[in-house]
């Protein structure tokens, strides 16, 4: 198992739109199951292959808390199909921006179709922290970040903080 260092912002590769993944192969669902054991080891429960420097439309999740059962999910080429009327208020935090959560507004149920780490079809309704979930590691493989659903001035406070952490870290 090899466990990825996750980008942060504002690396630009968290702002590309990632790349179709043309085969499910082994590769493919050993790179998934090192998403999953990174992102259980951040702790998080999202991840987006962008997230660990790989421009492709590879994400995994799994909500489960602390002593939960997991209950992980991959999701290979994932587009919203529909998204309901109804909008959810949640906070959100990410991986890629740590240390900083937002209530961000998005429609409370969506509708996924995706392959699974087989390469088989799916289509999937999601609702509640699912819906939230899928819609934000979604978001990662078009190049938007939840930051980018908040004002332009904290938007602008928020990447201006980190840009000046890693210059410092580079010093």
């Amino acid at each position: 198992m090899t466990l990825f260092p996750i980008i942060t912002i504002p690396d630009p590769v968290l702002r590309k739109v990632a790349a179709p993944v043309e085969r499910t192969d082994h590769e493919l669902r050993r790179l998934a199951d090192d998403m999953l054991a990174t992102m259980y080891d951040a702790p998080g429960i999202g991840l987006a292959a962008p997230q660990i420097g790989i421009s492709r439309r590879l994400i995994v999740m799994d909500p489960a808390k602390d002593d939960a059962p997991k209950t992980p999910l991959i999701m290979v080429n994932p587009e919203i199909v529909t998204c309901s009327d109804e909008l959810r208020l949640y906070e959100e935090g990410c991986l890629s921006i740590p240390d900083f959560t937002a209530e961000v507004e998005r429609p409370a149920r969506v509708r996924v179709a995706f392959l699974d780490h087989k390469g088989k079809k799916q289509e999937k309704e999601f609702s509640d922290i699912w819906a939230t979930l899928v819609q934000h590691e979604i978001d990662h493989l078009n190049g938007v970040l939840f930051i980018d659903y908040l004002s332009r001035l904290k938007r602008d406070m928020v990447v201006k903080r980190f840009t000046k952490t890693k210059r410092a870290e580079a010093l």
